[in-house]
């Protein structure tokens, strides 16, 4: 084991980088839309809700389940987009290693 110092420095930078890429995440927005733009959510690379804009013409209240459910498929899409910016981000980080989310570190998480 003549390369452990080599290989405690790659981890260090591997967490380095993993740590500047979960940063990076908080500035990654992401919008998803339903009904042709009717309802959308904004929503941060970590998932976080940002900004939510509903159309009034949308708005029935004769019929709220339609609306509940332009809400659900536009919070469904801005989530599908959140992790899909999140793996690439973290992929760059790796350098395409494909680590999958949530792998345990001593430093901490991927993806979260």
């Amino acid at each position: 084991m003549k390369d452990l110092g080599g290989l405690m420095k790659q981890a260090q930078e591997m967490q380095k980088k993993i740590s500047e890429a979960q940063e990076r995440l908080d500035d990654i927005e992401v919008t998803g839309e339903a009904g042709a733009g009717l309802v959308k959510i904004v929503m941060t690379a970590k998932g976080e809700a940002k900004d939510i804009t509903i159309d009034k013409s949308a708005i029935d209240p004769e019929e709220p389940e339609i609306l509940e459910d332009l809400v659900k498929a536009a919070l469904n899409d801005a989530k599908r987009k959140s992790e899909d910016a999140q793996k690439k981000v973290m992929s760059e980080a790796t350098g395409g290693m494909g680590l999958p989310p949530g792998i345990d570190f001593p430093f901490g998480k991927m993806g979260n």
